[in-house]
Parts: C-alpha cells; structure tokens; sequence
C-alpha cells in the first residue's frame, strides 16, 4: 500500500510532546468566572454594549460578511468612514483597513520593502512582521533589540539601498518600548523609511491614547508609516496601515494581502468605529490602562518578582523555567485568574515568562485579587 503522505507528523507531534512544547486549543465560554489578564482588550471595550450594539447594527445593515475583494465588492461606506477617522485620530494622512493585523503588516513590508531594498528589522519583533520581511523578497538585516546605533551601523554598510526600517512601538512580550524618536533620526539622516507597528501602542500611549508615533511626535512625519491592529485597545478585529495618501494608494495596488483577501466583516468595522469614537469621549481610559499596568508591576516586584517594567499595558514576569511557567499559568487559572504563559521557542531569549495585560476596566479589588493569586502560585526559586 502507498504511505500516508501525513505520516511525518506523527513524528513532528512526538518530538514536541518530548520537548514540552505541544499547543492545543481552549474554547472558552461565552462568559468566565475568570479574572482576564490574558486578552489583549486593554481598555475593556470587548463587551460594552454600546460597542456590540455597534456590531450588530452594521451587521444588520451591510450584511454578515463584505462580501469580496475590497477592491471588487467587500468595500463598504463603512470602511471608508472608520479609515478616515483612524487617519485622523492618529495623524496620518491616509489609512487602510484589512482583515486582520498580520495581514496589515504583510502588506506593509511587501509592498514597500521590494526585492532589491533593504528591510532592517528589530530582533524583537512580532512574527507577522518576520514573515513580512520573509515574504517582501528584500534582503533583511536582523539588528539587536531596541538599538539605534544597530541601525545605523546596519544602513551606513548598506549606502545608497532603498531602506526600510521596521520595529514594534510596544514589544509584545516584555512590553518596553522602542526608542522611536531615535529610529527616526537615524532613518532621516540615511533617507530609509520607518515601519511602526502600533499593535500594542494604541489606544494605551500618546494622547487620549492616539499612539506610540503620537507619543514620540512622529504621527505624520515624513518617511512614517503605522501598522496596528483594531482588536487590542479597540476591541474589535482588523488591522491598518497609516502614512501618506501616495503610500496608501500604492499598497490598494500593490499589497497583495489587500488586493486577494475579502474585506473586513462590516460588523467588525462598525465595532472598531465605536470604540475608536468611545475612546475621543473617554481619553482617560488610556490613562488608567497604564496606571493598572504600572500598580501591578510595582506590587510584583516589590514582593520580590522579576517583573519588567511597563511602557504601555503589558507586564512580563519571569520565571525560573519553561515548566514552572506553564504550571505557574496553570496553578493561576484554577485559583481563578487567567495570565499569558510565554517560553521558548515563542521567545527567542529563553527566558519564560507570564504575561500580564492591564485593562482600563480592571478595579482596584479585582488588581489585590490578581497580585495575590500571582503571589500565591509563584514557583520557587
């Protein structure tokens, strides 16, 4: 008989079961006893009724899905509307919406960073931009995390290549920012381009939580261009590339992500221009998302944790290796608590973590309650 042509990942399973490396699927439920710093709904806009209510009604008005290709069907009255005001509230000239996040950061880095240029990435960052530079064809250059001097070495060896910088604003995993403002120097003084993925900037940093390229007076500089993601802060699912019109309608031509993908669901639209309308009447709520995130680093570290300290909602605590992180996640979940577990290979330093995500919405009650289950579950040593 022929053999299975699948065969080989009987053994691709065994060797991550031996590894301690095996990942499966948790549906939740519709609602939780559990108290979330697991998600990535900083400002708790998830379930607030004005913004399901949003969802809805565009569903009811437009129709459960986009129907196609942006370019063909798939784009709505509704998409144009949430694009301009995403531009403006962050201070772009242009905007675009796509299916998600990642997609936004492929289109991005492929269509920008062609074959021929040059793409230098931050050794930190997130995945869907690793596969972007992977997927543009431009020869990438991985430089230590969060170093401008890196970068420059990296394009003064590279002189007179079309250059593209690219880096998360806020790191997913530890949650420390990048130094923007000195990327941009660096990008200006050797006329390279500037990639910002704001996935974990907005919402949370700048002001009234217009993002990190606010908070560093880089929205609508020249040579900028923002990725981000509407299902963070937003609470909602999608993504965006923000930059100047001529580099917005270059990737609707050129960003294949964009041009073959079906359009974002209008009730995904609808909900993230309810929430990005929210927060212009709430700017408050990025206030207390860093305040959260900065209460619970203090009270951790101060009873002896390894804890990094926050630039924006994420808080990365260590732990003492892989399998004291997994049950560390595990022992908080049945006491009540969800937190992210990180370790290798998803981090690429080695070093395990669990991960802690603020929420604007979080009282102080539910943060004590959340510091001393931490407490309480930490693995020795």
């Amino acid at each position: 008989m022929p053999q299975d042509p699948f065969d080989w990942t009987d053994d691709a399973a065994r060797h991550r079961a031996d590894a301690g490396l095996v990942r499966t699927l948790r549906p939740r439920p519709a609602t939780s006893a559990l108290l979330d710093l697991a998600s990535n709904d900083y400002l708790g806009l998830t379930r607030r009724p004005e913004i399901t209510q949003a969802a809805a009604e565009a569903a009811r008005r437009w129709g459960a899905g986009a129907t196609g290709s942006r370019l063909v069907t798939g784009s709505t009255e509704l998409h144009a509307e949430l694009e301009r005001e995403l531009a403006e509230f962050c201070g772009f000239e242009a905007a675009l919406v796509f299916s998600s996040g990642y997609a936004a950061n492929l289109a991005a880095l492929t269509a920008l960073g062609a074959h021929g240029s040059l793409i230098v990435s931050d050794a930190g960052n997130h995945a869907s931009i690793v596969d972007g530079c992977r997927l543009s064809r431009a020869e990438t250059a991985v430089v230590a995390h969060a170093d401008p001097e890196a970068v420059r070495k990296t394009l003064d060896a590279h002189p007179g290549r079309r250059a593209l910088v690219v880096s998360d604003s806020v790191f997913s995993v530890d949650g420390d920012a990048a130094p923007l403002r000195e990327f941009a120097e660096v990008c200006r003084a050797y006329g390279a381009a500037l990639v910002v993925d704001d996935a974990h900037g907005l919402g949370v940093l700048g002001e009234g939580g217009r993002g990190a390229l606010n908070a560093a007076g880089l929205a609508g500089a020249t040579g900028v261009v923002a990725t981000l993601t509407l299902s963070k802060s937003l609470g909602s699912q999608g993504g965006a590339v923000l930059g100047p019109a001529r580099v917005i309608d270059h990737l609707v031509n050129a960003a294949r992500t964009f041009i073959f993908d079906t359009g974002l669901a209008p009730a995904a639209a609808g909900a993230a221009l309810a929430s990005l309308r929210l927060l212009r009447r709430e700017p408050g709520l990025a206030d207390r998302a860093r305040a959260v995130a900065t209460t619970l680093y203090e009270r951790l570290a101060g009873a002896g944790l390894t804890a990094v300290r926050p630039d924006a909602a994420v808080v990365s605590v260590q732990a003492p290796s892989p399998e004291s992180a997994v049950r560390w996640a595990a022992d908080c979940r049945a006491a009540g608590l969800a937190v992210g577990c990180f370790r290798p290979p998803s981090v690429p330093d080695g070093i395990s973590r669990i991960r802690l995500t603020a929420r604007a919405d979080l009282t102080d009650r539910q943060i004590g309650t959340a510091v001393s289950t931490i407490l309480a579950t930490a693995p020795a040593g």
